[in-house]
């Protein structure tokens, strides 16, 4: 079927490209996926946590929830540990693979066309088209639309090439999934010697087998196998050899998220949490997005960079703050001793400054800058205040 002139393209079928797949399809437009893997969902570098909110707005059935959480363990350098727990359940963990092959029946189902095993090497623009050269099994076909996204995770040569510009800084995060006992909550571990600039974790997702990954600043891959050997997974892990898998994540967002005939979305635009690396949410809500400004463009059969810049002005205005601030706080995080992060465990665990952020109106799994922000809302012998004041004092 790459001889058919299609209305929109999509490189992608993560979450993002799939959702707005299942939005323009169920407008009447004609709609074709291209995913570079053999299937949707395979070889995932994700641990699969997201809101409740988030997992209901995507409207597929609850089979692929493989568990829900209201709490999480905490781990300063040390090994000292915080729980934090409240009344409700604030997440989701998810089977990646399930979940994103769920949302691509939704699109198909819908009327989108997939093609799977198809990697797209170039996209040419023109005035009355877009043309998306793919490589399938050794062969090219050409594929023709009105306009294109790019929903292919970050990679970033097809955004440079069309002169989008290029997302400088990234984290590496690393994932495997191991045989483990005694693992029955979200468990999170802090520390330069653990995971410099960022944080591992231990996140079960059957009765005896979990995922433990780490985002860094570098190296991902070795310090999660010394994660692994260290005292936090001794005599839990039940597996021998295991194998890691690796993924960039992008760190703020690309300088241009729309062309001629084209709008970048998810990952690739860097529609990402800074705080914890997690994309399907903003990445969901630029999906969103992107389908509202393309079925009009469409519609008015003006798909030029002047009409589809809204996109980009719609998408800074809803997580623009999210996303800037998310960074900041990564840059001071990155900056403090493991010393400065004991200190901010005590406080936080004494000072019962951990309970009032977790109770606070303003707390949103999915919107991290509100808690910062919150912080800042209390005087100068609030612990959080204090908490505020570690993270500035040690990046000054």
């Amino acid at each position: 079927m790459s001889s058919q002139f299609y209305d929109v393209i999509i490189v992608g079928a993560g979450p993002a490209g799939s959702y707005t797949a299942y939005e323009l399809a169920s407008s009447g437009y004609s709609v074709a996926v291209l995913e570079q893997k053999s299937a949707s969902g395979l070889d995932i570098c994700c641990t699969g946590i997201i809101s409740t909110e988030c997992f209901n707005s995507f409207g597929i059935s609850p089979e692929v929830i493989l568990a829900k959480a209201n709490s999480v363990r905490l781990f300063s350098p040390s090994g000292r540990c915080l729980r934090l727990e409240s009344e409700k359940v604030q997440a989701c963990v998810i089977d990646r693979a399930s979940f994103d092959q769920a949302i691509a029946r939704k699109a198909q189902a819908s009327g989108a066309h997939y093609f799977l095993s198809s990697r797209v090497t170039d996209i040419t623009v023109e005035e009355d088209r877009a043309k998306v050269e793919v490589l399938y099994l050794g062969s090219g076909e050409m594929f023709t639309s009105r306009a294109v996204i790019l929903a292919n995770g970050f990679k970033p040569k097809l955004s440079q090439e069309l002169g989008l510009g290029k997302i400088r800084n990234f984290l590496i995060g690393a994932q495997t999934e191991i045989e483990a006992q005694n693992i029955d909550e979200i468990e999170m571990y802090f520390g330069r010697q653990i995971a410099p600039g960022s944080f591992a974790w231990l996140v079960a997702n059957s009765a005896n087998k979990a995922l433990a990954g780490l985002l860094s600043t570098s190296q991902a891959k070795l310090h999660l196998e010394k994660f692994l050997l260290g005292p936090f997974c001794q005599g839990r892990m039940t597996t021998g050899e295991v194998k890691i898998r690796q993924k960039a994540i992008p760190l703020g967002t690309l300088p241009r998220t729309y062309g001629d005939r084209l709008l970048v979305i998810g990952d690739a635009a860097g529609q990402v949490k800074p705080t914890t690396g997690g994309g399907i949410y903003l990445g969901h809500l630029g999906a969103k997005i992107a389908a509202e400004v393309l079925k009009e463009a469409l519609e008015s059969d003006d798909l030029a960079a002047a009409r589809l810049s809204r996109y980009q002005k719609e998408c800074k205005a809803k997580m623009g703050r999210e996303i800037s601030l998310g960074y900041r706080a990564r840059q001071l995080y990155g900056r403090l001793s493991d010393k400065r992060i004991e200190k901010i465990f005590n406080m936080l665990d004494s000072g019962g400054a951990a309970e009032v952020l977790l109770n606070s109106p303003n707390f949103s799994f999915d919107w991290h800058s509100k808690l910062i922000l919150t912080s800042l809302k209390y005087n100068l012998t609030h612990p959080l205040q204090r908490v505020w004041h570690s993270f500035t004092g040690e990046a000054g």
